[in-house]
């Protein structure tokens, strides 16, 4: 998870920097000691969890919080116990009281980990078998599944790819192997292809209209005997 600290105290912030390198699956990405330049990045900075104290010069965290349009997963971070209920009232992941130990940053990097696979799931089943819904840019979208010509895999993301628009989801290869009919194939493990969008296969590369898809050669055997050959 991509991780952002805010906090206008330097120590605090040394603290929380160094739970995050000792922690396996976060990615520290950035830090301020001010809101305003936290707001300034977070509108061309994806953003899984932010650190976020609440008391700070020209811009609270609370602040922050109401001036954004998407929220990641906003664990607040304060000395003061009397505003748990901002926490409750935004909805956010969790309240932490300064001075904050590891087991305690653990348990909120635990909840975050859980409200990201439960609650902010990109993909959603629909009752056709030639649609697809998903979730990208806090808008839920229906897409034809013949529409579709690849999917790729993009770090903790997958970037589901039509003709003329692609698609940013958090998934993983495997979720999302589940949720296509047959006619998607895997070809390497960073490209599920629609073989109906096929035409040409030149060097063991697949040839689309955006690029071309290497073929695995785990995945090679499978995905020929997928081809119908005079």
């Amino acid at each position: 998870m991509k991780c952002l600290i805010v906090d206008d105290e330097e120590v605090s912030r040394m603290v929380v920097r160094d739970f995050v390198k000792r922690s396996e699956g976060l990615e520290l990405v950035g830090e301020f000691d001010n809101a305003v330049s936290a707001y300034e990045a977070l509108q061309n900075t994806a953003v899984d969890v932010l650190f976020l104290d609440i008391e700070m010069p020209q811009m609270t965290g609370i602040e922050l919080v109401q001036s954004l349009e998407k929220l990641p997963q906003v664990v607040l971070i304060t000395g003061r116990r009397d505003f748990g209920a901002e926490a409750f009232e935004f909805n956010l992941t969790d309240y932490l009281i300064k001075p904050i130990t590891y087991p305690r940053f653990l348990k909120a990097v635990e909840k975050a980990k859980q409200s990201i696979e439960t609650s902010d799931q990109k993909l959603v089943e629909t009752s056709s078998d030639d649609t697809l819904f998903v979730k990208a840019d806090s808008k839920i979208i229906k897409l034809s599944l013949c529409d579709i010509y690849f999917v790729e895999a993009l770090s903790d993301y997958m970037l589901i790819n039509t003709l003329d628009k692609k698609y940013v989801v958090h998934s993983t290869m495997k979720a999302l192997e589940k949720k296509f009919p047959d006619n998607f194939i895997r070809v390497h493990r960073s490209y599920i292809v629609n073989l109906e969008k096929v035409d040409t296969i030149e060097d063991m590369q697949i040839v689309m209209p955006q690029k071309e898809i290497p073929i695995g050669n785990s995945y090679k055997n499978n995905f020929l005997s997928k081809l119908n050959f005079l």
